[in-house]
């Protein structure tokens, strides 16, 4: 029991080496046995947060659980629309899934839990506005408030012109207001058009 304790700890360090937060292949690059993992499973020493990612149980909840989850799966995508208006706190929708958005080549794990809704961007569209934030250690990267209401404005055909609208007032009211970089990103969304007579009603 003392031998199985002591493996237990070993793991639980290198988890913490790594955040609290391990893909199984890390964890068994790392020396983490397969039969240790599926064993700190069982005894609820690690939670699975999707297919294939652990995390420690023991840690404080992750705020963003679900967006840092799939920025663990997919490290080459960005968190976009209604998902990363949620994050700026820009808007009174609830998203029910997580929005993010990838290059129009990239190839996509499956992602089990949570439920992911993805946008494939190209160029300028892509590389725009792109944020790291270090969020519990894991850095997720997020569209910037300009860059995410102008890919709202600019798929507003799926996402409802009137949540565009709501994020563009929300912003104006709670952050620094930025018009040359909003009027940037809707060049390169190219819908500078489309937002000019909204924006123009606030100002």
């Amino acid at each position: 029991m003392k031998k199985a304790q002591q493996k237990y700890e070993k793991a639980k360090g290198i988890f913490r080496e790594h955040g609290g937060i391990l893909r199984a292949s890390d964890a068994i690059r790392e020396r983490i046995h397969p039969r240790t993992l599926y064993e700190m499973r069982d005894k609820g020493i690690v939670e699975v947060l999707s297919r294939g990612l652990y995390r420690l149980a023991d840690l404080r909840p992750l705020s963003n659980q679900d967006l840092i989850t799939v920025a663990l799966r997919i490290p080459n995508g960005v968190v976009c629309l209604i998902s990363a208006l949620a994050f700026h706190d820009i808007t009174t929708q609830v998203p029910h899934e997580v929005y993010i958005a990838v290059e129009r080549i990239s190839r996509l794990p499956k992602v089990d839990y949570p439920p992911v809704r993805v946008f494939r961007f190209t160029g300028e569209a892509f590389k725009t506005g792109i944020e790291s934030h270090n969020t519990e250690g894991v850095l997720l990267r997020v569209y910037s408030p300009e860059k995410t209401i102008a890919d709202c404005f600019k798929y507003r055909n799926k996402i409802g012109l009137d949540t565009a609208i709501e994020a563009l007032r929300l912003y104006r009211e709670r952050k620094h207001f930025k018009i040359d970089d909003l009027m940037r990103c809707g060049r390169v969304c190219r819908v500078e058009k489309v937002m000019r007579p909204y924006l123009e009603a606030l100002l």
